[in-house]
């Protein structure tokens, strides 16, 4: 009895290795895939209908009214179907401003843009197209690969008698299980950016400057500070004496002298009398 289960232990070892080289082999062999396609898949496009294409569009809009733009906005919405997936206001630097990201199926991407127009002063508008078609087939081939690759270790893991074989299976598949949840992410986004477009959208309103009102000061307040300029302008002048002292000391000697000068002038005409 102990002979077939020594045969067993290296056949399932020898299986998972088959089974992670395949997958390797599988994905270098997708990875060539998508970078050279043959010369066929190269010469022939694939058709519009069935190419993923992610429409982008930035738009900023100077209006007049924001309350009004708002109202707009929710009736256009409504009216082609779309939602709105984030929206923010903000009010600074004389503006009030509100930036939303609107989702509209491709289908209406171009009749919302021009519904946009009717908003206020178009400022600026970029439109960009993504072509994800060959990463989403590259993405999804990935994924059906994995998953025949799980299916492959659960039957290995019912096959398994020996401890160390089924602790080692179960690693592979929770490693493989959480390839596929991270293939699977991104294989909902792309296919979600497929079928929605993008449209964020910043509209704007200038808001007057006014100026602030003057505030109110109590008597109590103005008395002190009338006491206060009191004191400032007498310290100033005390200061500007001081530092105008030569111009004092000029401005006396010339009066001394003025009036040494007339007195003798006056002494000298009483002697001529």
């Amino acid at each position: 009895m102990a002979a077939p289960e020594n045969v067993m232990a290296p056949t399932l070892s020898e299986s998972v290795s088959e089974s992670d080289k395949e997958l390797e082999e599988t994905s270098l062999a997708t990875e060539a895939a998508a970078q050279d396609p043959p010369v066929s898949a190269r010469v022939t496009a694939a058709p519009a209908a069935t190419r993923k294409l992610i429409y982008h569009a930035e738009v900023r809009v100077k209006v007049e009214d924001l309350d009004r733009a708002n109202a707009r906005m929710d009736s256009l919405t409504r009216t082609y179907g779309a939602y709105v997936s984030d929206a923010s206001e903000t009010r600074q630097d004389g503006q009030r401003q509100h930036q939303m990201k609107i989702r509209v199926v491709p289908s209406r991407f171009q009749a919302m843009l021009g519904g946009l127009n009717g908003l206020g002063t178009l400022v600026s508008k970029t439109l960009s197209t993504d072509d994800v078609t060959a990463e989403h087939a590259d993405i999804s081939a990935r994924l059906g690969t994995k998953r025949a690759l799980e299916q492959r270790y659960i039957a290995l893991l019912s096959q398994a008698k020996k401890v160390s074989d089924i602790l080692e299976i179960e690693e592979k598949i929770g490693n493989v299980r959480g390839d596929i949840e991270a293939t699977e992410s991104r294989l909902k986004t792309l296919n979600d950016q497929v079928a929605y477009s993008t449209i964020t959208l910043t509209y704007f309103q200038e808001l007057p400057l006014t100026a602030p009102d003057a505030p109110v000061i109590s008597f109590s307040s103005r008395l002190v500070q009338s006491f206060y300029d009191g004191w400032e302008l007498f310290t100033g002048l005390v200061l500007a004496l001081v530092t105008a002292w030569p111009l004092l000391l000029g401005a006396v000697l010339g009066v001394w002298g003025l009036r040494a000068w007339r007195q003798r002038r006056r002494q000298r005409a009483a002697a001529s009398l």
